[in-house]
């Protein structure tokens, strides 16, 4: 066998990752609950996802650009808009959203009702941006837009300030 057959040949004993409906790791950011279903670990850090809750009335983030991934949202319940540049959408379930590297975004539920949306970040590197946030709360600090944007610069990620 070429050596070439060899590296495309299934793994004999592929790792495969299962998260049940109660399982991952869970962060918390005022009032959206995050739960981490891959984090990158089992994707060669290819690809992570989360499932987020995103409670009524919840802003999102201040408008950003991505420099080194894409971002992929596909809303499951409720309605939340994404305000991409100038352009806003309300997206309701069933809806995706992919926002490709350099394109200014954000998300909100304007609603009264919850909203649940599939989170996708291909590199994971963003994963940790959450995982940063949620431990300067742990640690008692405040998330400023400054500390905000500061986590948002160590991965790749800039505010949009150009789109106020």
């Amino acid at each position: 066998m070429t050596e070439e057959a060899k590296n495309n040949q299934p793994q004999a004993d592929p790792a495969v990752s299962v998260v049940g409906p109660g399982d991952g790791e869970t962060i918390v950011l005022g009032t959206t609950r995050m739960r981490v279903l891959e984090d990158g670990s089992h994707t060669g850090h290819r690809l992570a996802i989360a499932e987020s809750v995103l409670a009524p009335h919840t802003q999102g983030p201040p408008q950003h650009r991505h420099g080194r991934h894409d971002e992929g949202f596909y809303v499951l319940s409720g309605t939340v808009r994404f305000t991409v540049g100038d352009e806003a959408y309300d997206a309701a379930a069933g809806t995706l959203v992919m926002v490709p590297p350099g394109t200014p975004h954000t998300f909100a539920n304007l609603t009264d009702q919850p909203a649940t949306m599939l989170s996708t970040f291909t590199p994971d590197l963003y994963v940790q941006y959450f995982r940063d946030l949620q431990d300067a709360l742990a640690d008692g600090r405040p998330l400023t837009p400054r500390a905000t944007i500061d986590a948002m610069r160590r991965y790749a990620t800039e505010p949009a300030t150009d789109r106020a």
